[in-house]
C-alpha cells in the first residue's frame, strides 16, 4: 500500500473547498498555518464561515479527552457529538456548549444520522475497536477528513478496507498515535534512520501486561444505553458493565488485549524508526498465556518474534527481528551494531553512546515530519491537503503487527506472511483469520 496526498474533490460542498484553499500558500509540510486577517473573527479565531467543522463519534473516556483537545484549537468548531450512551453524549454536548457559550452542539444517537449533515468537514472517531471500520469507511465515502483513534482496525481486512476508503476518496487521515508529535520520539526515530547506531539487528517493543480474569453475571442494561447498537457487528452477548466501555479492551470479540491496545503507539514508533511503515514482517511466531475462562479472554502475557526480510528496512539491509512482549520495559528499543536507542512515555530518551540523545542533525541528514501538536497538525493538513504526521497506511502497518501476533498465538504456531499480497501463502487456516464475521445488518 502506498500513501497518497489528498486533493479536494469537485463534488464536495463549495464551502469546504473554499475553507481548504484559504491556506494553500502554506502547503509546505509542518509550516505554520497562516490565515488571512480578513478571515479572522473576534479573539483571533477564524470567522465561523472559515472554521473547520467537526463531529465527534464516540465520546466516552478517550473520545471526550480528544474532544477537549480539539476545543482548544481556535480554527475548529465542534458542531455535533454522537454516542450510543445517552449520558456520554449529553455530557459531551454540554462540555462543547459551555466552551462556546451557546447551545449549538447537537447530540446524536446514530452516527449515520450525524453523517448526513451538510456542514461537516471532519470527523473524530473514538470507538471500541470492533466499531472502527464501519463509521470510518462511511465518513470517508462522504468526503469527510478523519481523526481516528488507534488501533486502526479489529482485523487485517477491515484495516485494508479503511485504507482503501481513505485513499480512494482523497481523505486526510490522522491517527491518534500522538507519540509522533513528541520531540523525544522524533529524535529517536531520526537517530535510527540516520544510521547513528549502525545497522539494526533487533527492535524490542515493550507493551503492557494483560488484565486478569473477570467473571461477571448478566446485569440489567442501564437506562439510556443502547447495548444492542454498542455490540453492533460483534456477536450477541449478555450485558455486564465489565464488558462495555473501558473494559472491552480485554475481550477478543471487541479488541486484542493490551497487545493491540498499545501496538499503535510503541509498535508504530518501531516502524517509524525502521522505515517499515509501508511493509511488514515475513514471519511471525508468538506464544501467549490466555485465560482459561471468564469474561476477559485476551492474552495476559506474550512474547512474539516478527522477522523482517533483508531490504525491508533501509537501516537493516540483512533483515532484523522485531520482538513484541509485556516482559520488556514499556517503550521502543532499537539495538544496532554501534549502539542503542530507547524511548518511552516518560519523556525518556536513552542512548548508547549517551551523547546521541542531544545530537544536532545537519542539513544533509534524513529528517522526518515534525509536529508538536497532534490535533493542530490534523487541522493544518485538512487545509493544506498534505499528509499528517500519523497517516493511515502507517496505522494499518502498526496494527498489523499486533493482529498477526494474535493469529500466531491463537494458532499456536509460526505463520508466514506476504506483506505485499497481505495474505498467508498456502495457509487457509490462517487466512480465515484475516476477517471476522459481522452480525447482521452490519458490514463493510
Amino acid at each position: 500500500m502506498s500513501e497518497t496526498k489528498g486533493k479536494p474533490e469537485a463534488a464536495r460542498l463549495g464551502r469546504r473547498d473554499f475553507l481548504r484553499r484559504t491556506a494553500m500558500a502554506s502547503a509546505v509540510v509542518a509550516a505554520p498555518m497562516i490565515i488571512p486577517a480578513t478571515a479572522l473573527g473576534k479573539g483571533g479565531r477564524p470567522a465561523p464561515s472559515n472554521r473547520i467543522t467537526m463531529g465527534c463519534i464516540g465520546v466516552g473516556s478517550q473520545g471526550t479527552g480528544n474532544m477537549q483537545g480539539f476545543l482548544k484549537s481556535p480554527e475548529a468548531q465542534i458542531v455535533s457529538v454522537c454516542d450510543v450512551d445517552r449520558d456520554h453524549r449529553d455530557n459531551a454536548a454540554n462540555i462543547v456548549n459551555k466552551v462556546y457559550g451557546d447551545t449549538g452542539c447537537k447530540a446524536y444517537h446514530d452516527f449515520r444520522e450525524m453523517l448526513e449533515r451538510k456542514d461537516l468537514d471532519t470527523i473524530a472517531l473514538a470507538l471500541p475497536d470492533h466499531w472502527h471500520s464501519i463509521p470510518s469507511i462511511a465518513a470517508a465515502r462522504k468526503g469527510l477528513d478523519i481523526y481516528g483513534e488507534k488501533p486502526l482496525a479489529l482485523t487485517i481486512n477491515e484495516g485494508k478496507a479503511i485504507v482503501d476508503a481513505v485513499q480512494s476518496n482523497n481523505i486526510v487521515w490522522q491517527t491518534g498515535s500522538w507519540q509522533r508529535s513528541q520531540a523525544h520520539f522524533l529524535q529517536a526515530a531520526e537517530l535510527v534512520r540516520n544510521g547513528m547506531i549502525g545497522e539494526i539487528h533487533t527492535v524490542k517493543v515493550g507493551l503492557p501486561t494483560g488484565r486478569p480474569i473477570e467473571t461477571q453475571k448478566e446485569e440489567p442494561i442501564p437506562d439510556g444505553f443502547d447495548y444492542d447498537f454498542w455490540l453492533g457487528p460483534a456477536p450477541e452477548a449478555p450485558y455486564t458493565k465489565q464488558r462495555c466501555h473501558w473494559n472491552w479492551r480485554w475481550i477478543l470479540d471487541y479488541s486484542g488485549g493490551q497487545l493491540t491496545d498499545w501496538i499503535g503507539h510503541h509498535g508504530d514508533i518501531a516502524n517509524w524508526g525502521m522505515g517499515t511503515e509501508h511493509t511488514g514482517p515475513v514471519a511471525v511466531e508468538g506464544k501467549g498465556i490466555f485465560p482459561d475462562d471468564g469474561l476477559w479472554n485476551a492474552a495476559t502475557s506474550y512474547l512474539i518474534e516478527c522477522t523482517f526480510a533483508p531490504g525491508a528496512s533501509p537501516v537493516a539491509p540483512k533483515g532484523f527481528k522485531m520482538i513484541l512482549s509485556n516482559l520488556f520495559p514499556m517503550g521502543t528499543r532499537f539495538e544496532g551494531e554501534k549502539g542503542m536507542v530507547f524511548c518511552d512515555r516518560g519523556n525518556r530518551l536513552t542512548t548508547e553512546p549517551a551523547n546521541l540523545a542531544t545530537h544536532q542533525f545537519g542539513p544533509n541528514d534524513k529528517r522526518l515530519k515534525k509536529s508538536d501538536n497532534h490535533a493542530q497538525d490534523f487541522f493544518t493538513c485538512v487545509r493544506s491537503r498534505e499528509l499528517t504526521v500519523a497517516p493511515v497506511v502507517p496505522a494499518y502497518r502498526a496494527i498489523s503487527l499486533g493482529l498477526l501476533a494474535n493469529i500466531s498465538m491463537q494458532l499456536e504456531r509460526k505463520i508466514v506472511w506476504d506483506p505485499t499480497a497481505e495474505t498467508f501463502p498456502n495457509d487457509d487456516e490462517a487466512n480465515r483469520k484475516l476477517q471476522r464475521a459481522m452480525r447482521s445488518p452490519w458490514h463493510i
